[in-house]
């Protein structure tokens, strides 16, 4: 604490009003946050308030009883949302990790003939949105009869070029003599491919697993359009039905937000762990 204490008082004043604009700013950035957290902890009767109030006066926790014991839950419970939407992610992570890393590193390190069609046809597809492909994904996922199964959740997102990209150009950082040295003492593209490409990446990786964590986490696209089975359905498609239809357009505000608070915190957990990893990605501080 002194130490910190000591390294203010040698600011200058430029410095002094730098931090203090910073400060100002992060605390302007953080509202968002502030504001899904009371939100989710309103009664009732303050989510429909004129002017709307930013922090709940009477929290209480009927939101989440509402949301957790919903009467379609007796069908099939919250859980087994949350549940699918928990297993979907995780392997949605590992697959995306896997082989865009592979890939990233036959584009960047290794010699072959296609090589610049491929990073082409990568980029190229790095400009079509998700709903431009919807329809050729729905016709692979049913000619492969993947419907009501979690492969079906997790095939649509293996293939990431942005992810592909953001690898390679980290991998590009790596010095080729590093790798020289490595099959000179014997290491097979295997070993080089685990003990020094992968944790020399695992900046960028941490990059992909937040991007491919997010997207796959509040997805509602695979649900929708691939499960028929309520109970092979995620946490997204769920909370889209809480206010879906007359009957829930006001009923269904108040499990909205809480359920709106259990998508936010995943996606808030994993970055405060990988942030520093994000920005060395962004530096491209591939080798120190």
């Amino acid at each position: 604490m002194m130490a910190i204490v000591k390294q203010i008082r040698r600011l200058t004043l430029f410095e002094t009003l730098l931090l203090l604009a910073l400060l100002l700013l992060a605390a302007f950035m953080s509202l968002p946050i502030v504001f899904i957290i009371n939100h989710a902890f309103k009664p009732f009767h303050e989510l429909f308030l004129f002017p709307p109030t930013f922090l709940v006066k009477d929290p209480t926790l009927t939101n989440f009883y509402e949301l957790f014991m919903r009467p379609v839950a007796r069908i099939v419970p919250f859980s087994r949302y949350l549940y699918n939407s928990m297993i979907v992610a995780a392997l949605s992570m590992v697959a995306v990790i896997l082989s865009s890393c592979m890939a990233a590193y036959v584009l960047s390190k290794l010699q072959f003939s296609l090589k610049k069609a491929v990073m082409a046809m990568i980029m190229l597809a790095l400009m079509f949105a998700p709903e431009t492909v919807a329809i050729p994904r729905y016709l692979i996922v049913g000619w492969l009869q993947l419907n009501n199964t979690y492969f079906g959740h997790i095939l649509p997102v293996i293939a990431s070029p942005v992810a592909v990209f953001l690898i390679k150009q980290f991998i590009d950082q790596i010095p080729a003599e590093l790798l020289e040295a490595a099959k000179m003492d014997g290491a097979s593209e295997l070993r080089i491919f685990i003990r020094i490409i992968i944790p020399l990446s695992m900046p960028a990786i941490a990059t992909i697993s937040i991007i491919t964590f997010q997207g796959v986490w509040g997805d509602a696209s695979a649900s929708t359009l691939f499960m028929q089975d309520e109970t092979m359905k995620t946490l997204p498609y769920y909370i889209t039905t809480l206010t879906s239809g007359m009957a829930n357009t006001v009923a269904g505000q108040g499990m909205a937000a809480a359920a709106g608070l259990l998508m936010f915190l995943p996606n808030l957990i994993i970055f405060l762990f990988a942030q520093r990893r994000i920005m060395e990605t962004m530096v491209h501080s591939g080798v120190k």
